[in-house]
């Protein structure tokens, strides 16, 4: 919530520390929601199914502040189609005011919006061309010489090698769909590629404090910000790496986090962008300690020496993201580091009702190396809770209707299946700390369209218009 100006003129009214706490219905209405987008793709490709070109226009409702606004349709440009290799785009996009809610920065920011409506097209084109959805997928993924919408050479090819690891899934789980379908319950598979950038476009950077403990032990000083995410871990593991050479302990490594009086400014935990920026901050700070601990002979000075010798405990890493913004057309290389995913929706859809449950998610995820796996499986598992949300449930556009737990459409635990399976895939990236990429927005960049796949391989039903509520579905089945 965007109100830290209360906050700051509480406190400097009071004098002391302010917390602003809101009550559920203030949280629904005085915040920034997705912004509706509305996306017309058309695609053309070979009869053996290359692509040859797209033509997209968008238009997102922004409500009526123009934050971001214009940063959020440039995501239409970088993401429609994203995964594939198209040799010709050609797109226009629009921000509009309305008396909507305003629309804010919020998980996948214009990725879930962007690719949506390609990865759909994706499986209708499939369906034109007499080919599997995957195959199609498969024949036009990323590979050395493709470009991302941007014009961006991708810095890893990971998608073919992704889809390979899907693929016997893929092929059991269609055999099961077709024969666990009842005439009651029919059930069906449905698949999505995203693309997601790892950082704020262009050369965003970072900056972290590391310092030389009497004890021997380091205090690292960080703003790397925490919404519950793991911030902690992340700060922790890519520390404890940089520093492998003076064989700290975890337990060595002390944090001090997000206190500005105390660390240097990090930027904030959005874009999927810390474990990249801030990590190699981090690794930077960690290198100039190593430095200028490291004697001629190899070894490395105490606490004790570095101050006999006047040297600094405290060292400064900043870290600029080797990136540059897009131009009026789209166009540039706005992300040192991407994040990519595949993912497998099974649903089952009730007849009678309309209703879809998912029963089951694959994502086949390439985040670079992996910092620690515990931490970025909660951040899938997270990401694609809210994916079958976005794709099922969740609705904001009655101020009345909408402005409650239930009304909102969250999902009920019931709702989100715990049958979820992550497989990785590693390819270490450049620019990314020890090949580390970003994790945060990814796994809420393609469950929905593959969920709304699945739902048409299952019934027959395109559902073009989120969430798909039981009415739409059973409307489609009616018609």
């Amino acid at each position: 919530p965007t109100m830290e100006a209360l906050v700051g003129a509480a406190a400097l009214a009071t004098g002391r520390p302010v917390f602003l706490n809101y009550t559920w219905y203030q949280q629904q209405t005085y915040t920034g929601k997705r912004s509706p987008q509305f996306t017309s793709v058309r695609m053309a490709a070979t009869k053996d199914g290359k692509l040859l070109g797209m033509e997209t226009d968008w238009t997102v409702d922004h409500g009526p502040y123009s934050e971001f606004g214009d940063l959020l349709t440039l995501r239409g440009a970088q993401f429609i189609g994203a995964g594939y290799d198209v040799p010709a785009i050609r797109g226009e996009g629009r921000t509009v005011c309305t008396n909507h809610a305003w629309g804010a920065a919020f998980r996948g920011y214009g990725g879930p919006e962007s690719e949506f409506p390609s990865e759909v097209l994706m499986d209708e084109l499939a369906e034109k061309l007499g080919m599997d959805p995957l195959e199609l997928r498969y024949k036009n993924v990323y590979r050395k010489g493709s470009t991302t919408p941007s014009g961006q050479d991708p810095e890893v090819y990971s998608l073919p090698e992704m889809i390979d690891k899907l693929r016997p899934k893929y092929e059991a789980a269609k055999k099961k769909a077709a024969a666990d379908s009842t005439d009651a319950v029919k059930r069906g598979v449905g698949l999505a590629v995203s693309v997601y950038g790892s950082g704020l476009d262009g050369p965003d950077s970072s900056e972290v404090d590391i310092e030389l403990n009497a004890d021997g032990s380091v205090t690292l000083y960080t703003c790397w910000e925490d919404h519950g995410q793991g911030a902690d871990m992340g700060s922790l593991g890519t520390a404890h790496e940089a520093l492998l050479p003076l064989n700290l302990k975890p337990g060595q490594i002390h944090l001090v986090m997000n206190d500005t009086s105390l660390a240097p400014n990090a930027g904030p935990a959005g874009g999927s962008r810390s474990q990249v920026v801030t990590g190699q901050a981090t690794k930077n700070a960690c290198e100039q300690l190593i430095a200028a601990m490291k004697k001629p002979n190899g070894s490395f000075r105490t606490h004790a020496e570095m101050e006999a010798e006047k040297l600094d405990l405290r060292y400064h890493g900043k870290w600029t993201a080797p990136a540059n913004a897009c131009d009026e057309n789209g166009q540039g290389s706005p992300f040192c580091c991407y994040m990519y995913g595949v993912f497998m929706a099974e649903v089952a859809v009730e007849v009678a009702t309309g209703k879809t449950t998912v029963e089951k998610m694959t994502m086949v995820a390439d985040i670079g190396k992996v910092n620690n796996f515990l931490v970025t499986d909660g951040q899938i598992y997270g990401g694609i809770a809210q994916g079958i949300g976005l794709a099922l449930s969740e609705d904001y556009e009655d101020i009345k209707k909408h402005s409650t737990m239930v009304g909102a459409g969250l999902p009920y635990i019931k709702d989100i299946p715990d049958n979820m399976e992550i497989i990785y895939v590693e390819s270490p990236r450049p620019d990314g700390p020890y090949g580390a990429s970003g994790v945060g927005e990814i796994p809420l960049c393609g469950p929905h369209p593959a969920i709304i796949n699945a739902i048409y391989n299952a019934c027959g039903v395109r559902i073009k218009e989120l969430p798909a509520l039981p009415e739409k579905v059973l409307a489609g089945l009616k018609a």
